[in-house]
């Protein structure tokens, strides 16, 4: 019996899956050499045509991967090509983002290849997760191996370094992405770290912790470059805490600048400058759109003419005041105004900096990053739980109404999913609330390396957490966090000489384009409530 018309074009487009599946058991080692040639180049007449090559790679291959049953790798291989433009489009491109590219394109070439074959679909890639690797100096062997479990546990690739006169043999064979120093003489040894630093290219994020937090030590630790400071006994949920806000400085979003100004041509240049400096800028031309182009790209600053044709800019700076969203936006006043009364008189309605007309290039990139540092700093501090650095409970329930929302008019699936740590009550009475921190810090980066930068994931009260998957039904949500529960109960936590095993449920519902959000989080809740009392260390879907 002949096959229908439908069973022999889905067996001809098998064959070329399987045939492209074939091409990128080549094609991804390939990828792998070239960030290997990438890391072993050192001046930029061989470093950009490298790059330039790579990225011609990883460009076919995202148009390519989706075409074939592949739209993850596909998705992962276009966001590597944005990293490789933003290095070549760089005024100044560093050695620290070169690194975590290269560490970027491995792991993808690494995982790409584990499941090319497979019927699973490759875990989402998150770019937070790049750039992870960590050298801790530490003379004693026994506090290092506690805090290199504990690091490993919320994520991070750990390198021990005995001794100060190692470092910078350790430092050139792991290449970290930043270096924990715990120091027993402080102020000699961060002195000769302060040396090694000045060396580098880049100065490496450094965290240092210390016997003693007089001035003459914090002041060195400062001179070495160090982003955190710590004494012993050493919190260790603190250090990864500030750890991950200075890699995350480095290495997170791109800031967003909006700029009105009816200098089309002034426009043009700092639009480049910005971008070159790794910035999404927003031109705007039409003030008459400023709420709806504000709304639409919820930028980080403001870059904002003074004198501009029909409406002033202190007058734009108060309409977007008036809007409480909007408060702690950042407005950066740009104009040739000298006048120090009319330049004081424009701060003073609404504005936050005045730059005077012209500006070098490098003078624009500080003060817009400084400014949009400080605004995003804030606005994480506001907006996130201070222990895991996710969204708190009223800040993941809105993302859940959004995300409802916008399935309703798509069709699209989307889950919701409630996790709950098992008998976390038992964790603090036994191992202490210390020990708690670090299993709760421990998840939270584990959801965060394992779900796609479109996911939201919140902190929703206690152990509880609440995570939010758009464009993903119930059935790929479960697989998501069974892999999830599974690395977790894997995980070995350490209190005092005791160690630990703990486990998760999870209970997870997808909409269906009539449920409102809180009745989604009820059934949810629901499964997660049948769970626990179904035997813990499991996943259910709402029936």
């Amino acid at each position: 019996m002949s096959d229908s018309p439908t069973d022999a074009l889905q067996r001809q487009l098998q064959a070329l899956t399987d045939q492209f599946a074939e091409r990128l058991r080549n094609e991804l080692p390939s990828l792998a050499r070239h960030a290997d040639e990438l890391a072993e180049a050192r001046d930029m007449t061989r470093l950009t045509p490298l790059m330039q090559a790579l990225r011609e790679q990883l460009h076919k291959l995202a148009g390519s991967a989706g075409t074939f049953g592949f739209p993850q790798l596909g998705e992962q291989a276009r966001q590597l090509e944005r990293q490789a433009d933003l290095w070549l489009e760089a005024l100044e491109p560093g050695q620290h983002s070169l690194s975590s590219f290269i560490g970027a394109v491995h792991r993808f070439a690494r995982e790409g290849l584990v499941h090319t074959g497979d019927d699973q679909p490759l875990a989402p890639f998150n770019a937070q997760a790049a750039g992870r690797r960590v050298l801790l100096l530490d003379p004693d062997a026994d506090a290092a191996a506690r805090t290199r479990q504990t690091l490993e546990n919320f994520g991070y690739q750990v390198s021990l370094c005995e001794a100060i006169d190692q470092l910078p043999t350790c430092i050139e064979r792991n290449r970290p992405d930043a270096l924990i120093a715990s120091l027993l003489d402080g102020v000699d040894e961060l002195a000769r770290i302060a040396r090694l630093q000045d060396a580098r290219p880049e100065p490496l994020p450094l965290m240092v912790v210390a016997a003693d937090a007089d001035f003459a030590t914090q002041l060195t630790a400062v001179r070495a470059g160090a982003q955190g400071f710590f004494t012993r006994p050493l919190d260790i949920t603190q250090l990864e805490s500030r750890l991950e806000r200075s890699l995350n400085r480095q290495q997170g979003e791109q800031y967003r600048v909006m700029i009105i100004d009816d200098d089309t041509d002034l426009v043009a240049r700092y639009s480049l400058v910005l971008r070159s400096a790794q910035m999404q800028v927003e031109q705007l031309d039409d003030v008459t759109r400023l709420f709806e182009t504000m709304q639409a790209f919820n930028p980080e600053v403001v870059l904002l003419d003074i004198n501009m044709p029909g409406c002033s800019g202190p007058e734009l700076a108060q309409m977007i005041r008036l809007h409480d969203d909007w408060l702690r936006v950042p407005i950066i006043y740009l104009s040739a105004e000298t006048d120090v009364g009319r330049q004081m008189d424009a701060l003073l309605k609404a504005g936050d900096d005045f730059i005077t007309k012209p500006i070098s290039d490098r003078a624009l990139v500080s003060a817009v990053y400084s400014h949009a540092q400080r605004a995003r700093t804030l606005s994480l501090a506001l907006a996130r739980d201070s222990l895991t650095g996710l969204l708190k409970h009223a800040g993941i329930k809105e993302q859940l109404a959004l995300e409802v929302q916008r399935a309703h008019r798509s069709g699209r699936p989307a889950s919701v999913v409630m996790l709950d740590i098992d008998h976390f009550k038992k964790v603090n009475d036994s191992h202490g609330h210390a020990a708690g921190d670090n299993v709760i810090r421990s998840l939270a980066n584990l959801l965060r390396q394992r779900l796609r930068r479109i996911d939201s994931l919140g902190r929703y009260g206690g152990e509880e957490f609440m995570a939010v998957l758009p464009d993903c039904p119930a059935s790929e949500a479960k697989k998501v966090f069974d892999q999830i529960r599974r690395h977790f109960a894997d995980l070995v936590f350490s209190a005092g000489e005791q160690s630990f095993h703990v486990t998760l449920s999870a209970g997870i519902c997808e909409t269906d384009g009539t449920r409102p959000a809180g009745e989604l989080l009820e059934r949810a809740d629901k499964a997660l409530y049948a769970a626990k009392h179904g035997g813990r260390d499991q996943v259910r879907v709402a029936s």
